[in-house]
């Protein structure tokens, strides 16, 4: 190269290249999911009710006293989660609620990095910026900032949780996410994953932080015993609205009763086979891909086949689409993706041509990507589970004593 063409066509790095595209991208999508549509808020708003509990709860006034009748947002969360959310009612309403999403999105740029780091990327690699452009592209932090609800902590202890697994620190993994289930006990689910590897450890913080959390929140509280009087029993109905669940899709639209529980067995069928091939193949030669998409897998058989299923509960799932990274994933393949569009793209489908097919396809994008994400798991390693079958079939006829493989090579 002449001297002129190195500094007529100076070589950049391709890395290089897409560090310097994804930056400026994601610092503005940063910047107008929070400062502009999450601050503008909307029709739907998560944090009021916090806000007022908090308020209620410092105050000596009943908590639980909601009517539950109406479709506005209800305030759900357990004593222990009421007495970790009081200190907002300190600030004022507005001054608590910006300092939530100004937490909220330092959480979650947080959340991008861990991801990124558990993954064996630097934070000077370019994939730290695409998955910070890709948290902030998608409709579950959209609307997680814009509702100004507890979801990005949740993915905080659910990755803390398993980074914490993986290093071994068994008290500090239960302690991370028994604080998400004193709040929210959408975690619940990966309390199967330490089950299964007998360390119990992990269930003496797991259990013991809410346990106690809530054991010092019940005498504060003037109306605790609503919450197992009311609350609970409204958390564990079926409503027909703002419900992504198979149970609440089908009461939304009149699906037979008798379809609706076939399908929830379906996918609880998927989920015990995925879980198992998972388990039987990867927790010892790959605990990292194990763990994450196993967790996956839990979490989206919970929001499909239980009571309730929030679009932006797909979050949750960040570590699962991470595994593309890696060999062995089920998500190298087109249809798995196309499910993540289903269950995250913050596109809406309300039409005035085709009104009926927008509204379905608006109603019911996060079920069926949810769904297709559980037949995709399913099906990618139900096949894997099929070639090992054949090819220990085969090494059995041709008399090899060679061993039986552990884990596929590829995806």
């Amino acid at each position: 190269m002449s001297v002129m063409d190195r500094y007529l066509y100076p070589r950049v790095e391709t890395p290089r290249i897409l560090t310097m595209i994804l930056w400026p991208i994601s610092i503005m999508m940063i910047f107008h999911k929070s400062v502009i549509l999450a601050v503008n808020g909307a029709r739907t708003d998560d944090f009021t009710t916090v806000y007022n509990a908090s308020l209620n709860f410092l105050n000596r006034q009943p908590v639980y006293a909601e009517n539950y009748t109406t479709v506005d947002p209800h305030y759900l969360y357990p004593p222990s989660g009421t007495l970790l959310m009081a200190p907002l009612a300190y600030l004022n309403p507005d001054q608590a609620r910006w300092t939530f999403i100004a937490v909220s999105v330092a959480v979650l740029v947080l959340c991008a990095y861990l991801l990124t780091r558990m993954f064996g990327y630097s934070a000077a690699s370019w994939v730290f910026p695409a998955v910070v452009l890709f948290f902030f592209s998608t409709e579950t932090v959209a609307n997680t900032l814009i509702f100004t609800n507890f979801n990005a902590f949740v993915l905080l202890g659910m990755l803390a949780f398993l980074m914490l697994m993986r290093s071994r620190n068994d008290l500090w993994a239960g302690v991370f996410i028994g604080l998400t289930l004193a709040v929210k006990p959408v975690l619940a689910p990966l309390l199967l994953l330490p089950l299964l590897q007998l360390r119990w450890k992990v269930f003496v913080t797991a259990v013991g932080v809410p346990l106690l959390l809530n054991i010092a929140a019940w005498p504060l509280l003037v109306d605790a015993r609503s919450f197992i009087d009311r609350t609970a029993p409204y958390l564990l109905a079926t409503r027909d609205y703002y419900n992504s669940s198979i149970s609440g899709n089908g009461l939304y639209f009149g699906v037979a009763d008798w379809l609706v529980i076939v399908l929830r067995i379906a996918f609880v069928a998927m989920a015990i086979f995925s879980l198992w091939f998972l388990y039987r193949y990867y927790s010892r030669t790959d605990e990292l891909l194990w763990l994450t998409t196993s967790s996956g897998v839990l979490l989206t058989t919970l929001f499909l086949c239980s009571s309730l299923g929030q679009g932006y509960y797909s979050m949750l799932l960040f570590p699962m689409l991470m595994t593309v990274f890696l060999a062995g994933s089920v998500m190298r393949n087109w249809p798995a993706w196309l499910a993540v569009y289903g269950c995250m793209a913050f596109d809406s489908f309300g039409s005035r041509e085709w009104e009926p097919f927008g509204r379905y396809l608006e109603y019911n994008k996060v079920t069926l990507g949810w769904s297709l994400l559980m037949v995709v798991t399913f099906c990618v390693l139900l096949f894997r589970w099929l070639d090992l079958r054949a090819a220990a079939d085969e090494g059995a006829e041709d008399g090899s004593d060679s061993p039986r493989p552990v884990a596929p090579a590829s995806a």
